[in-house]
């Protein structure tokens, strides 16, 4: 069987709030998230793809670029900043 790719596209704000949320899934001992070891790669392997891809990551006004595309990314009306901060 030919193993096939499946392609996922996000918009800059989406790859840079979804970075963020790899990157603390990772920090965390991941066998109490994820009882099934399986799942551990399709998490790291996206994971170090968006962190190749966003030259964002590095600068030094990371944080304020983050918030800002969370801020776009919630839903109109949504100003409950849930999942800022420590999470």
């Amino acid at each position: 069987m030919e193993s096939e790719q499946i392609i996922i596209e996000l918009t800059p704000d989406e790859a840079l709030v979804l970075s963020d949320r790899l990157e603390r899934v990772q920090m965390t001992d991941l066998s109490r998230l994820v009882d099934d070891e399986a799942v551990w790669a399709p998490i790291h392997r996206p994971a170090g793809t968006l962190d190749k891809s966003l030259p964002e990551i590095f600068a030094a006004d990371y944080a304020e670029r983050l918030d800002a595309a969370r801020g776009r990314l919630r839903p109109l009306g949504d100003d409950s900043g849930e999942g800022d901060g420590a999470g």
